[in-house]
């Protein structure tokens, strides 16, 4: 049987639980992440989701291996833009960032600030160093792509080839403007 790790936004009204291994625990440099974070960072509550170096951590789980257990009813989405095909989804209740959904995708990018300290699974790579501003370094203890990698898609691929090539539906969400 597979480990599951129980996870919950920074007040515990809002519980998830993840099965086994992630996809990939990441760090993402974009401009919208980064955009994201500083907006979410605003909300009342809010943990800081990006690092001293503008990464957002994110570990990446397929959308059958997570389970919400309580208070998803107050889960609340919003896009940076109205035709955004990603959204970005926080618990309600404190503002704890939960989760990015891109439109059509079979996993989940679960943010880093879920995990009790100490307990984040470290990151295996950084995608979309390209848009980091002029002089900002990123340490070089995992690999920096510029952009995607063909090993990130790789193991998204690998991840809904064993899903049989599906995409889960996740709850609904209220949207709102951050």
């Amino acid at each position: 049987m597979a480990e599951t790790t129980q996870l919950a936004c920074r007040c515990g009204r809002t519980k998830l639980a993840v099965e086994g291994a992630p996809i990939a625990s990441v760090e993402c440099c974009c401009s919208s992440c980064r955009e994201a974070g500083q907006r979410l960072h605003r909300l009342e509550g809010a943990p800081d989701v990006l690092t001293d170096y503008g990464a957002t951590p994110f570990v990446m789980y397929r959308k059958d291996r997570v389970r919400f257990i309580a208070g998803a009813e107050g889960l609340q989405a919003f896009r940076l833009k109205p035709d955004a095909s990603t959204q970005r989804v926080i618990a309600g209740c404190c503002n704890t960032p939960v989760y990015l959904e891109f439109k059509g995708g079979h996993w989940l990018s679960l943010y880093g600030a879920l995990w009790p300290e100490g307990t984040l699974p470290p990151p295996q790579m950084r995608t979309m160093a390209s848009d980091l501003p002029d002089g900002m370094t990123l340490p070089d203890y995992i690999p920096n792509a510029k952009t995607q990698n063909f090993g990130f898609f790789a193991r998204l691929l690998g991840a809904w080839a064993a899903m049989g090539f599906r995409s889960p539906k996740m709850p609904k969400t209220e949207e709102i403007n951050v």
